[in-house]
Protein backbone atom coordinates (compact mmCIF):
# COMPACT_ATOMS: atom_id res chain seq x y z
CA UNK A 1 0.00 0.00 0.00
CA UNK A 2 2.74 2.71 0.90
CA UNK A 3 4.49 1.86 -2.55
CA UNK A 4 1.26 3.17 -4.21
CA UNK A 5 0.28 5.67 -2.01
CA UNK A 6 4.22 6.73 -2.64
CA UNK A 7 3.96 6.38 -6.62
CA UNK A 8 0.53 7.99 -6.73
CA UNK A 9 2.04 11.06 -4.44
CA UNK A 10 4.52 11.62 -6.97
CA UNK A 11 2.33 11.43 -9.92
CA UNK A 12 -0.13 13.36 -8.43
CA UNK A 13 2.56 15.99 -7.62
CA UNK A 14 4.24 15.78 -11.25
CA UNK A 15 1.43 16.15 -12.74
CA UNK A 16 -0.28 19.38 -10.64
CA UNK A 17 2.72 21.24 -11.56
CA UNK A 18 3.21 20.52 -15.20
CA UNK A 19 -0.46 21.64 -16.32
CA UNK A 20 0.24 24.77 -13.77
CA UNK A 21 -2.43 23.77 -11.59
CA UNK A 22 -0.40 24.14 -8.87
CA UNK A 23 2.85 26.12 -8.02
CA UNK A 24 5.65 24.14 -6.90
CA UNK A 25 5.85 25.95 -3.60
CA UNK A 26 2.07 24.85 -3.10
CA UNK A 27 2.75 21.78 -4.38
CA UNK A 28 5.29 20.85 -2.07
CA UNK A 29 3.68 21.55 0.83
CA UNK A 30 -0.12 20.75 0.37
CA UNK A 31 0.63 17.25 -1.47
CA UNK A 32 2.32 15.11 0.72
CA UNK A 33 0.36 16.78 3.52
CA UNK A 34 -2.79 14.90 2.06
CA UNK A 35 -0.96 12.23 1.83
CA UNK A 36 0.54 12.03 5.26
CA UNK A 37 -3.00 11.83 6.17
CA UNK A 38 -3.66 9.28 4.07
CA UNK A 39 -0.85 6.91 5.46
CA UNK A 40 -2.47 7.35 8.56
CA UNK A 41 0.11 9.39 9.95
CA UNK A 42 -0.84 13.06 10.10
CA UNK A 43 -0.02 13.37 13.79
CA UNK A 44 3.61 12.96 12.99
CA UNK A 45 3.74 15.45 10.26
CA UNK A 46 4.83 18.61 12.39
CA UNK A 47 8.09 16.15 13.30
CA UNK A 48 8.62 15.26 9.61
CA UNK A 49 8.98 19.20 8.37
CA UNK A 50 10.79 20.18 11.41
CA UNK A 51 12.96 17.65 10.49
CA UNK A 52 13.10 18.39 7.24
CA UNK A 53 13.61 22.01 7.65
CA UNK A 54 16.72 21.63 10.33
CA UNK A 55 18.65 19.94 7.48
CA UNK A 56 17.46 22.04 4.53
CA UNK A 57 18.66 25.34 6.09
CA UNK A 58 21.97 25.12 4.99
CA UNK A 59 20.88 24.86 0.98
CA UNK A 60 18.83 27.65 1.78
CA UNK A 61 20.94 29.94 3.17
CA UNK A 62 23.67 29.14 0.42
CA UNK A 63 21.22 29.76 -1.94
CA UNK A 64 20.01 33.08 -0.70
CA UNK A 65 23.23 34.65 -0.38
CA UNK A 66 24.53 33.25 -3.80
CA UNK A 67 21.65 35.13 -5.50
CA UNK A 68 21.94 38.08 -3.45
CA UNK A 69 26.41 38.27 -4.06
CA UNK A 70 26.29 37.67 -8.25
CA UNK A 71 23.30 40.28 -8.31
CA UNK A 72 24.97 42.75 -6.42
CA UNK A 73 28.25 42.19 -8.87
CA UNK A 74 25.70 42.62 -11.92
CA UNK A 75 24.75 45.83 -10.56
CA UNK A 76 28.07 47.47 -9.64
CA UNK A 77 29.58 46.62 -12.84
CA UNK A 78 31.80 43.42 -12.27
CA UNK A 79 30.76 41.73 -15.74
CA UNK A 80 30.77 44.71 -18.03
CA UNK A 81 34.10 44.99 -19.05
CA UNK A 82 33.79 40.99 -19.46
CA UNK A 83 30.49 41.76 -21.95
CA UNK A 84 32.25 44.58 -23.69
CA UNK A 85 35.41 42.13 -24.69
CA UNK A 86 33.50 39.39 -25.83
CA UNK A 87 31.55 41.92 -27.91
CA UNK A 88 35.26 43.38 -29.46
CA UNK A 89 36.23 39.66 -30.03
CA UNK A 90 33.25 38.61 -31.77
CA UNK A 91 33.76 41.69 -34.09
CA UNK A 92 32.09 40.51 -37.56
CA UNK A 93 33.20 37.29 -38.18
CA UNK A 94 30.30 34.84 -37.42
CA UNK A 95 32.14 32.23 -36.15
CA UNK A 96 32.97 34.48 -33.31
CA UNK A 97 29.79 35.59 -32.54
CA UNK A 98 28.53 32.61 -31.90
CA UNK A 99 31.90 31.55 -29.92
CA UNK A 100 31.41 34.73 -27.93
CA UNK A 101 27.86 33.67 -27.66
CA UNK A 102 28.50 30.46 -25.29
CA UNK A 103 31.64 32.32 -23.60
CA UNK A 104 29.36 35.02 -22.59
CA UNK A 105 26.30 32.86 -22.10
CA UNK A 106 28.78 30.73 -19.35
CA UNK A 107 30.00 33.50 -17.69
CA UNK A 108 26.55 34.96 -17.34
CA UNK A 109 25.39 32.11 -15.73
CA UNK A 110 27.38 32.69 -12.69
CA UNK A 111 24.52 34.29 -10.94
CA UNK A 112 22.30 31.07 -11.01
CA UNK A 113 19.58 32.84 -12.98
CA UNK A 114 18.48 31.69 -16.13
CA UNK A 115 16.04 34.46 -17.23
CA UNK A 116 19.16 36.86 -16.36
CA UNK A 117 21.64 34.97 -18.27
CA UNK A 118 19.75 35.11 -21.33
CA UNK A 119 18.68 38.97 -21.36
CA UNK A 120 22.20 39.98 -21.21
CA UNK A 121 23.42 36.90 -23.62
CA UNK A 122 20.41 38.54 -26.45
CA UNK A 123 20.73 42.18 -25.29
CA UNK A 124 24.41 41.52 -25.97
CA UNK A 125 24.81 39.55 -29.13
CA UNK A 126 21.12 39.64 -31.18
CA UNK A 127 22.31 43.07 -33.18
CA UNK A 128 24.82 41.41 -34.36
CA UNK A 129 23.38 38.15 -35.36
CA UNK A 130 20.20 40.38 -37.03
CA UNK A 131 22.57 42.68 -38.83
CA UNK A 132 24.62 39.88 -39.86
CA UNK A 133 21.39 37.62 -40.85
CA UNK A 134 22.71 34.98 -38.66
CA UNK A 135 20.81 32.08 -37.84
CA UNK A 136 18.75 33.12 -34.70
CA UNK A 137 18.18 29.85 -33.60
CA UNK A 138 22.08 29.46 -33.23
CA UNK A 139 22.28 31.91 -31.21
CA UNK A 140 19.16 30.02 -28.82
CA UNK A 141 20.69 27.13 -28.30
CA UNK A 142 24.49 27.95 -28.12
CA UNK A 143 23.03 30.03 -25.28
CA UNK A 144 20.76 27.30 -23.66
CA UNK A 145 23.61 24.70 -23.60
CA UNK A 146 26.32 26.97 -21.59
CA UNK A 147 23.55 28.17 -19.38
CA UNK A 148 22.46 24.43 -19.03
CA UNK A 149 26.24 23.19 -18.19
CA UNK A 150 26.60 26.46 -15.51
CA UNK A 151 23.32 25.71 -13.84
CA UNK A 152 24.82 22.76 -12.00
CA UNK A 153 26.74 25.39 -10.10
CA UNK A 154 25.74 25.04 -6.36
CA UNK A 155 23.68 27.84 -6.16
CA UNK A 156 22.04 27.33 -9.72
CA UNK A 157 19.39 25.07 -8.35
CA UNK A 158 20.30 21.38 -9.68
CA UNK A 159 22.73 20.77 -7.74
CA UNK A 160 20.83 22.36 -4.44
CA UNK A 161 17.83 20.20 -5.09
CA UNK A 162 19.72 16.93 -5.22
CA UNK A 163 21.71 17.86 -2.22
CA UNK A 164 17.88 18.87 -0.56
CA UNK A 165 16.15 15.78 -2.08
CA UNK A 166 19.09 13.34 -0.76
CA UNK A 167 20.39 15.37 2.31
CA UNK A 168 24.30 15.63 1.18
CA UNK A 169 26.23 18.55 1.26
CA UNK A 170 26.09 20.69 -2.24
CA UNK A 171 30.04 21.06 -2.05
CA UNK A 172 30.44 17.23 -2.12
CA UNK A 173 28.16 17.14 -5.18
CA UNK A 174 29.66 19.53 -7.03
CA UNK A 175 33.23 19.82 -6.48
CA UNK A 176 34.12 16.33 -7.52
CA UNK A 177 31.86 17.01 -11.00
CA UNK A 178 34.25 19.70 -11.53
CA UNK A 179 36.27 17.93 -14.22
CA UNK A 180 33.22 16.53 -16.11
CA UNK A 181 31.52 19.28 -16.20
CA UNK A 182 34.54 21.39 -17.87
CA UNK A 183 34.50 18.48 -20.73
CA UNK A 184 30.99 19.38 -21.08
CA UNK A 185 31.48 23.05 -21.15
CA UNK A 186 34.27 22.29 -23.90
CA UNK A 187 32.34 20.52 -25.62
CA UNK A 188 29.83 23.33 -25.59
CA UNK A 189 32.21 25.46 -27.09
CA UNK A 190 33.92 22.98 -29.96
CA UNK A 191 30.16 22.75 -30.92
CA UNK A 192 29.73 26.67 -31.03
CA UNK A 193 33.14 26.82 -33.06
CA UNK A 194 31.15 24.15 -35.86
CA UNK A 195 28.07 26.07 -35.91
CA UNK A 196 29.98 28.96 -36.64
CA UNK A 197 32.56 28.07 -39.09
CA UNK A 198 29.13 26.65 -40.83
CA UNK A 199 27.47 30.12 -40.43
CA UNK A 200 30.64 32.06 -41.53
CA UNK A 201 30.74 29.46 -44.79
CA UNK A 202 27.37 30.75 -45.99
CA UNK A 203 27.70 34.06 -44.59
CA UNK A 204 31.05 35.34 -45.32
CA UNK A 205 33.02 37.90 -42.83
CA UNK A 206 32.69 41.56 -42.60
CA UNK A 207 34.18 43.67 -40.26
CA UNK A 208 32.21 45.41 -37.41
CA UNK A 209 33.50 48.84 -38.96
CA UNK A 210 32.03 47.81 -41.85
CA UNK A 211 28.52 46.84 -40.50
CA UNK A 212 27.90 50.00 -38.62
CA UNK A 213 29.09 52.23 -41.92
CA UNK A 214 26.85 50.53 -43.59
CA UNK A 215 24.29 50.87 -40.91
CA UNK A 216 25.24 55.05 -40.76
CA UNK A 217 24.91 55.37 -44.63
CA UNK A 218 21.39 53.89 -44.96
CA UNK A 219 20.29 56.14 -42.01
CA UNK A 220 21.75 58.98 -43.53
CA UNK A 221 20.35 58.37 -46.94
CA UNK A 222 16.97 57.56 -45.60
CA UNK A 223 16.93 61.17 -43.65
CA UNK A 224 18.95 63.18 -46.77
CA UNK A 225 16.10 61.78 -49.37
CA UNK A 226 13.25 62.76 -46.45
CA UNK A 227 14.55 66.26 -46.65
CA UNK A 228 14.86 66.18 -50.37
CA UNK A 229 11.23 65.38 -50.98
CA UNK A 230 10.37 67.80 -48.52
CA UNK A 231 11.72 70.21 -50.40
CA UNK A 232 10.28 69.66 -53.26
CA UNK A 233 13.68 68.21 -55.23
CA UNK A 234 14.08 65.58 -57.64
CA UNK A 235 16.99 63.68 -55.57
CA UNK A 236 18.90 63.51 -58.33
CA UNK A 237 22.73 65.52 -59.66
CA UNK A 238 25.40 65.73 -56.60
CA UNK A 239 22.78 66.29 -53.51
CA UNK A 240 21.78 62.80 -53.69
CA UNK A 241 25.09 61.27 -54.11
CA UNK A 242 26.24 63.44 -50.21
CA UNK A 243 25.35 60.81 -47.99
CA UNK A 244 27.98 58.26 -49.11
CA UNK A 245 30.72 60.63 -50.05
CA UNK A 246 30.91 61.84 -46.88
CA UNK A 247 29.53 59.31 -44.42
CA UNK A 248 27.88 61.84 -42.14
CA UNK A 249 29.40 65.10 -40.72
CA UNK A 250 29.61 63.69 -36.90
CA UNK A 251 33.17 63.62 -35.58
CA UNK A 252 35.36 60.34 -35.11
CA UNK A 253 34.91 60.63 -31.20
CA UNK A 254 30.71 61.13 -32.09
CA UNK A 255 30.96 58.15 -33.85
CA UNK A 256 32.95 55.15 -31.63
CA UNK A 257 29.90 57.11 -28.87
CA UNK A 258 27.08 56.00 -31.31
CA UNK A 259 29.14 52.47 -32.00
CA UNK A 260 29.21 52.03 -27.97
CA UNK A 261 25.78 52.87 -27.65
CA UNK A 262 24.29 50.81 -30.22
CA UNK A 263 26.12 47.89 -28.90
CA UNK A 264 25.56 48.81 -25.32
CA UNK A 265 24.35 45.75 -22.93
CA UNK A 266 24.11 46.64 -19.46
CA UNK A 267 23.18 50.45 -19.08
CA UNK A 268 26.60 52.62 -18.61
CA UNK A 269 25.46 55.33 -16.44
CA UNK A 270 23.59 53.17 -14.20
CA UNK A 271 23.51 54.54 -10.34
CA UNK A 272 25.20 51.16 -8.86
CA UNK A 273 28.48 51.42 -10.57
CA UNK A 274 31.23 51.42 -8.42
CA UNK A 275 33.87 51.58 -11.24
CA UNK A 276 36.51 52.56 -8.73
CA UNK A 277 35.77 49.24 -6.67
CA UNK A 278 36.13 46.81 -9.97
CA UNK A 279 39.18 45.36 -8.71
CA UNK A 280 38.29 44.96 -5.41
CA UNK A 281 35.04 42.97 -6.23
CA UNK A 282 36.91 40.93 -9.01
CA UNK A 283 39.98 39.78 -5.87
CA UNK A 284 36.96 39.23 -3.78
CA UNK A 285 35.15 36.58 -6.19
CA UNK A 286 37.99 35.24 -7.38
CA UNK A 287 38.50 34.52 -3.50
CA UNK A 288 35.13 33.84 -3.03
CA UNK A 289 35.36 30.72 -5.92
CA UNK A 290 38.74 29.30 -4.66
CA UNK A 291 38.13 29.07 -1.41
CA UNK A 292 34.81 27.06 -2.50
CA UNK A 293 36.47 24.63 -4.81
CA UNK A 294 39.42 24.39 -1.91
CA UNK A 295 36.51 23.56 0.37
CA UNK A 296 37.78 26.18 3.18
CA UNK A 297 34.71 26.84 4.57
CA UNK A 298 31.00 25.27 4.05
CA UNK A 299 29.76 27.43 0.72
CA UNK A 300 26.70 28.66 2.85
CA UNK A 301 29.30 30.78 5.34
CA UNK A 302 31.10 31.47 2.49
CA UNK A 303 28.45 33.21 0.28
CA UNK A 304 26.70 34.80 4.11
CA UNK A 305 30.40 36.37 4.27
CA UNK A 306 30.83 37.20 0.77
CA UNK A 307 27.62 38.84 0.37
CA UNK A 308 28.01 40.80 3.59
CA UNK A 309 31.31 42.40 2.25
CA UNK A 310 30.07 42.86 -1.26
CA UNK A 311 26.78 45.20 0.37
CA UNK A 312 28.70 46.90 2.65
CA UNK A 313 31.98 47.56 0.24
CA UNK A 314 30.03 48.81 -2.42
CA UNK A 315 26.88 49.91 -0.65
CA UNK A 316 28.35 51.86 2.67
CA UNK A 317 25.10 53.77 3.66
CA UNK A 318 22.10 51.75 4.91
CA UNK A 319 19.36 53.01 2.46
CA UNK A 320 21.09 51.93 -0.42
CA UNK A 321 21.62 48.27 0.81
CA UNK A 322 18.22 47.56 1.82
CA UNK A 323 17.73 48.88 -2.10
CA UNK A 324 20.06 46.30 -3.49
CA UNK A 325 18.59 43.79 -1.01
CA UNK A 326 14.94 44.56 -2.21
CA UNK A 327 15.78 44.85 -6.09
CA UNK A 328 17.01 40.88 -5.59
CA UNK A 329 14.38 39.63 -2.83
CA UNK A 330 12.10 38.18 -5.54
CA UNK A 331 14.74 35.57 -6.45
CA UNK A 332 15.61 34.99 -2.89
CA UNK A 333 12.03 34.43 -1.84
CA UNK A 334 11.30 32.19 -4.53
CA UNK A 335 14.60 30.11 -4.74
CA UNK A 336 14.63 29.55 -0.67
CA UNK A 337 11.19 29.02 -0.28
CA UNK A 338 10.78 26.43 -2.57
CA UNK A 339 14.06 24.44 -0.85
CA UNK A 340 12.28 25.11 2.72
CA UNK A 341 9.01 23.73 0.76
CA UNK A 342 10.99 20.51 -0.08
CA UNK A 343 11.32 19.80 3.22
CA UNK A 344 7.97 18.89 4.08
CA UNK A 345 7.97 16.66 0.31
CA UNK A 346 10.99 14.99 1.60
CA UNK A 347 9.81 14.90 5.07
CA UNK A 348 6.93 12.85 4.20
CA UNK A 349 8.46 10.74 1.62
CA UNK A 350 11.29 9.50 4.00
CA UNK A 351 9.09 9.75 7.44
CA UNK A 352 6.45 7.40 6.35
CA UNK A 353 8.72 4.93 4.63
CA UNK A 354 7.29 5.36 1.51
CA UNK A 355 10.80 6.07 -0.34
CA UNK A 356 11.59 2.59 1.14
CA UNK A 357 8.72 0.78 -0.10
CA UNK A 358 9.17 2.28 -3.67
CA UNK A 359 12.95 1.61 -3.38
CA UNK A 360 12.23 -2.07 -2.82
CA UNK A 361 9.94 -2.05 -5.43
CA UNK A 362 12.01 -0.91 -8.13
CA UNK A 363 15.00 -3.24 -6.60
CA UNK A 364 12.64 -6.43 -7.79
CA UNK A 365 12.03 -5.10 -10.97
CA UNK A 366 15.69 -3.79 -12.30
CA UNK A 367 17.55 -6.60 -13.71
CA UNK A 368 20.50 -7.31 -11.52
CA UNK A 369 22.97 -7.09 -13.91
CA UNK A 370 22.04 -3.98 -13.58
CA UNK A 371 21.92 -2.86 -10.10
CA UNK A 372 25.33 -2.26 -9.77
CA UNK A 373 25.11 0.32 -12.33
CA UNK A 374 22.55 2.40 -11.36
CA UNK A 375 24.62 5.96 -11.16
CA UNK A 376 24.98 4.89 -15.29
CA UNK A 377 21.12 4.15 -15.56
CA UNK A 378 20.49 7.35 -13.74
CA UNK A 379 22.35 9.63 -16.04
CA UNK A 380 20.86 8.49 -18.83
CA UNK A 381 17.34 8.86 -17.14
CA UNK A 382 18.24 12.53 -16.38
CA UNK A 383 18.08 13.41 -20.21
CA UNK A 384 14.12 12.79 -20.73
CA UNK A 385 13.38 12.91 -17.38
CA UNK A 386 14.48 16.39 -16.66
CA UNK A 387 13.04 17.61 -20.29
CA UNK A 388 9.69 16.24 -19.39
CA UNK A 389 9.49 16.91 -16.01
CA UNK A 390 10.65 20.37 -13.67
CA UNK A 391 13.66 20.08 -11.92
CA UNK A 392 11.36 19.96 -8.88
CA UNK A 393 9.74 17.00 -10.10
CA UNK A 394 13.21 15.00 -11.10
CA UNK A 395 14.65 15.72 -7.96
CA UNK A 396 12.33 15.47 -5.42
CA UNK A 397 10.36 13.05 -6.56
CA UNK A 398 12.19 10.46 -8.57
CA UNK A 399 15.59 11.01 -7.33
CA UNK A 400 15.29 9.54 -3.95
CA UNK A 401 13.60 6.87 -5.19
CA UNK A 402 16.49 5.98 -7.86
CA UNK A 403 18.92 6.64 -4.45
CA UNK A 404 17.41 4.13 -2.70
CA UNK A 405 17.33 1.82 -5.18
CA UNK A 406 21.42 2.13 -6.29
CA UNK A 407 21.69 1.83 -1.97
CA UNK A 408 20.45 -1.51 -2.37
CA UNK A 409 23.66 -2.27 -4.58
CA UNK A 410 26.38 -0.46 -2.95
CA UNK A 411 26.14 2.52 -5.01
CA UNK A 412 26.60 5.61 -2.66
CA UNK A 413 23.92 9.07 -2.61
CA UNK A 414 26.87 11.15 -4.05
CA UNK A 415 27.18 9.01 -7.35
CA UNK A 416 23.52 8.84 -7.61
CA UNK A 417 23.35 13.11 -7.31
CA UNK A 418 26.10 14.11 -9.61
CA UNK A 419 24.92 10.98 -12.28
CA UNK A 420 20.86 13.47 -11.74
CA UNK A 421 22.84 16.46 -12.82
CA UNK A 422 24.04 15.54 -16.37
CA UNK A 423 20.97 15.92 -17.97
CA UNK A 424 20.67 20.02 -17.53
CA UNK A 425 21.99 21.59 -20.63
CA UNK A 426 19.17 19.15 -22.11
CA UNK A 427 16.28 20.71 -19.30
CA UNK A 428 17.40 24.57 -20.09
CA UNK A 429 15.39 23.99 -23.08
CA UNK A 430 12.44 22.06 -21.78
CA UNK A 431 9.05 23.63 -22.35
CA UNK A 432 8.54 23.44 -18.57
CA UNK A 433 11.48 26.26 -18.14
CA UNK A 434 10.13 29.52 -17.67
CA UNK A 435 13.66 31.32 -18.89
CA UNK A 436 13.36 28.95 -22.30
CA UNK A 437 10.37 31.42 -23.26
CA UNK A 438 12.49 34.55 -22.05
CA UNK A 439 15.47 33.43 -24.39
CA UNK A 440 12.87 32.52 -27.90
CA UNK A 441 10.70 35.68 -27.05
CA UNK A 442 13.63 38.25 -26.59
CA UNK A 443 15.78 36.47 -29.65
CA UNK A 444 12.37 36.70 -32.00
CA UNK A 445 12.40 32.79 -32.33
CA UNK A 446 9.79 30.02 -32.50
CA UNK A 447 9.69 27.25 -29.85
CA UNK A 448 9.17 25.17 -31.49
CA UNK A 449 12.09 26.01 -34.09
CA UNK A 450 14.70 26.26 -31.49
CA UNK A 451 13.58 22.78 -29.92
CA UNK A 452 14.27 21.15 -33.56
CA UNK A 453 17.98 22.96 -33.21
CA UNK A 454 19.37 22.00 -29.85
CA UNK A 455 17.62 18.85 -28.62
CA UNK A 456 20.50 16.64 -30.84
CA UNK A 457 23.29 19.24 -29.79
CA UNK A 458 22.18 19.19 -25.86
CA UNK A 459 21.72 15.59 -25.29
CA UNK A 460 25.10 15.13 -27.02
CA UNK A 461 26.31 17.59 -24.64
CA UNK A 462 24.83 15.71 -21.74
CA UNK A 463 26.15 12.08 -23.28
CA UNK A 464 29.85 13.79 -22.97
CA UNK A 465 29.32 15.07 -19.77
CA UNK A 466 28.02 11.18 -18.11
CA UNK A 467 30.98 9.98 -20.71
CA UNK A 468 33.30 11.99 -19.02
CA UNK A 469 32.21 11.28 -15.27
CA UNK A 470 32.58 7.23 -15.80
CA UNK A 471 35.91 8.15 -17.62
CA UNK A 472 36.83 10.30 -14.52
CA UNK A 473 35.54 7.43 -11.74
CA UNK A 474 33.30 10.41 -10.70
CA UNK A 475 30.00 8.98 -11.31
Amino acid sequence: MLTILGFAMIATFLVLIMMKKMSPIAALVLIPALFCVFVGKGAKLGDYVIDGVTSLAPTAAMLMFAIVYFGVMIDVGLFDPVVRGILKFAKADPMRIVVGTAILAAIVSLDGDGSTTFMITVSAMYPLYKRLKMSLVVMTGVAAMANGVMNTLPWGGPTARAATALKLDASDIFVPMIPALAVGLLGVFVLSYVLGKRERKRLGVLTLDEILVDEKVETKVEETETVLVGAGGSGSGSGSKTPVATGGSGTDAEDEAGDAARFQVLDPNRATLRPKLYWFNALLTLTLLTAMIMEWLPIPVLFLIGAALALTVNFPHIPDQKARLAAHADNVLNVSGMVFAAAVFTGVLQGTGMVDHMARWMVDVIPDGMGPHMALVTGVLSLPLTYFMSNDGFYFGVLPVLAEAGAAHGVTPLEMARASLVGQPLHMSSPLVPAVYVLVGMAKVEFGDHTRFVVKWAALTCLIILGAGILFGII
